[in-house]
């Protein structure tokens, strides 16, 4: 593949992984075109719990991805002032030894430092003291005004219709204002990427995975870091609200994200000193892309040139490391070895030209 240094690039998806894909892109000469069918973040990004840790199974083939994700994170903070990240840690507590996240072994009176307002704080927990977390959206939009001080130009509510083929050749997108001509287009389109690839006859295993969002308005300083246990997941924003992750159950009146909202609050306030109020502001289903082996899918289509997949989940916490691997690999023409896990040919038959 030939260096696309000074080349048209159309990114479709601005959620955060296409957003750090069309700054990496354009800070290395890219001329880029993001294209966005609703509006900045408006997907799973906007419901994100964003936290930046590193656990994984052992047997994960994309661990030395996830292991990464902090260092790249602390390099975009150096290049993008705008984009804020609270490094205050992780503490975790209550699950089988098998599923605890990588930390270290604190005991309840260290634990009753780090996290004051536990009520019924645990004989020991762990704690990732790296750990972080950042407001999604916010990021989203600190990495396209990167990408457009590089000379990105980033178009919302502008659906792609269709692609200009020549051939097996991807030339550009359709719009429905017109037509992108374009070297290369990277499909980071989060759940929408399946519909995308379908459209170039590469159908992908991408399924939609649900998940619990909530934010609730109560009082400042609950929450020092990241707090984790079987009671409850939660974290406190920049802006003071307080966030919390659930798993979806299923689609039953007591398990709509509301009632979920209603019982994790009770869990807060149970476990919490200082809430004396918390309402729910907004609780729904985020829903992401989820590979059918649970891999990150990153590189060129096969049988057709001209497109490049990304498609991942967790996108926010592979987002830095993931966006600059694909577009090294994309600029440079060498395939990074860090990426070889990810191929979308795993799923697709290739043919000889």
């Amino acid at each position: 593949m030939a260096s696309f240094s000074n080349k048209r690039v159309v990114v479709i998806g601005a959620g955060i992984v296409g957003a750090s894909l069309a700054y990496h892109l354009a800070s290395q000469g890219a001329q880029v075109i993001v294209l966005e069918a609703e509006g900045i973040a408006s997907g799973v990004t906007g419901t994100s719990f964003a936290w930046l840790n590193t656990a994984h199974d052992a047997a994960d083939p994309v661990a030395h991805l996830r292991s990464a994700a902090i260092a790249e994170y602390h390099r975009l903070q150096t290049e993008l002032p705008a984009l804020q990240i609270r490094w205050n840690g992780a503490l975790s507590y209550g699950a089988e030894a098998g599923s605890m996240p990588p930390g270290t072994l604190v005991s309840r009176e260290q634990i009753r430092t780090l996290e004051p307002n536990l009520k019924h704080p645990p004989e020991q927990a762990l704690h990732a003291a790296a750990e972080g977390a950042l407001d999604a959206v916010a990021a989203t939009h600190a990495l396209l005004a990167g990408a457009q001080a590089h000379g990105a130009q980033v178009f919302t509510h502008t659906p792609v219709v269709d692609f200009l083929l020549a051939g097996t050749t991807v030339m550009g997108v359709e719009t429905a204002t017109g037509i992108i001509e374009a070297d290369m287009v990277v499909l980071a389109a989060g759940t929408g990427t399946a519909r995308l690839a379908a459209m170039l006859n590469a159908p992908l295993p991408i399924t939609a995975s649900p998940a619990i969002f909530i934010r609730y308005k109560t009082a400042n300083d609950l929450v020092k870091g990241i707090l984790s246990s079987p009671q409850m997941e939660v974290r406190q924003g920049a802006d003071g609200c307080l966030l919390a992750a659930e798993d979806y159950l299923d689609d039953t009146p007591d398990n709509q994200p509301a009632a979920i909202a209603l019982r994790t609050a009770e869990a807060i306030q149970d476990e919490l000193h200082g809430v004396t109020s918390i309402v729910t502001e907004f609780a729904c289903v985020g829903w992401r892309p989820m590979p059918a082996d649970g891999v990150p899918i990153v590189g060129y289509l096969p049988n057709i040139s001209g497109a490049y997949v990304c498609a991942m989940h967790p996108g926010v916490i592979l987002a830095a490391v993931v966006g600059r691997l694909a577009s090294e690999e994309m600029i440079t023409g060498k395939p990074s070895l860090e990426l070889a896990p990810c191929r979308p040919d795993r799923f697709l038959s290739t043919t000889s030209a």
